[in-house]
């Protein structure tokens, strides 16, 4: 029987105008999927004009430039409505989604639907279920006294996944991909007999377990701050805009 990491999975990823998950607009997105290890994979890309100012400092990281999306990009709420349809499409198909920090991506899906489209992520799958694979929740429950940062460049350089064009969201998302098939092989003896949908459920677990470990360091540092440990996907916030 083919494990997890060994079959179709399909992965997700943004770039964005930003880091806060209730402000700041998705630029550009892809899907990747993937029947198999080493497979061609398919690519389904969007660029978004995202009817908002594009800071500097994001344009300095994914090279997008507010002319450039303003030229070239489509408005949001069609845009919006084809990246959950076709995440609906591979999660109907039973294939698990990775995304590289789920809550992040996940949850700027989530607020741009409710902006754009009077949706929410959940409503589409009310009846399908979404079953995330997240390499950076696995990599730092399966190995986590590893010192050092956990960024996606930082996973890929570890587990030895070559990472070309960093911050294109197809590129990203297919690196992530390949995290996660590396992780499921580096710890087969600990994954190997749990489906996807029992992983869905335990990562939410570990990462809860992350969070208050992050909020106990920063506490110990000085800082008083907040990790929310809501995975994979954020709960709306009553001013979210």
């Amino acid at each position: 029987m083919t494990c997890w990491y060994e079959g179709p999975l399909a992965a997700f990823d943004t770039e964005t105008t930003g880091v806060d998950v209730e402000t700041d607009r998705i630029v550009s997105a892809a899907v990747v999927v993937q029947d198999a290890p080493g497979g061609q994979p398919r690519v389904s890309r969007w660029l978004v004009n995202p009817g908002v100012p594009v800071p500097e400092g994001a344009t300095a990281v994914h090279g997008l430039t507010e002319d450039h999306l303003q030229r070239n990009g489509r408005w949001p709420s069609p845009v919006m409505d084809e990246i959950v349809r076709e995440l609906a499409e591979q999660s109907a198909a039973g294939r698990p989604l990775v995304v590289m920090n789920a809550p992040f991506d996940l949850t700027l899906l989530d607020r741009e639907l409710r902006r754009h489209r009077a949706s929410s992520l959940d409503h589409w799958f009310e009846t399908v279920p979404l079953r995330v694979l997240d390499p950076r929740v696995l990599d730092k429950h399966l190995d986590r006294y590893r010192k050092g940062r956990r960024t996606l460049t930082d996973l890929c350089a570890h587990y030895g996944v070559e990472l070309t064009g960093a911050h294109d969201a197809a590129a990203d998302a297919l690196a992530a991909m390949n995290v996660v098939r590396a992780v499921g092989r580096r710890f087969a003896a600990r994954l190997e007999r749990l489906s996807s949908a029992e992983l869905h459920t335990l990562q939410a677990v570990w990462h809860a377990a992350q969070a208050r470990g992050l909020e106990a360091w920063f506490a110990r540092s000085g800082t008083e701050e907040a990790v929310d440990p809501a995975w994979p996907l954020r709960p709306e916030l009553p001013a979210a805009a």
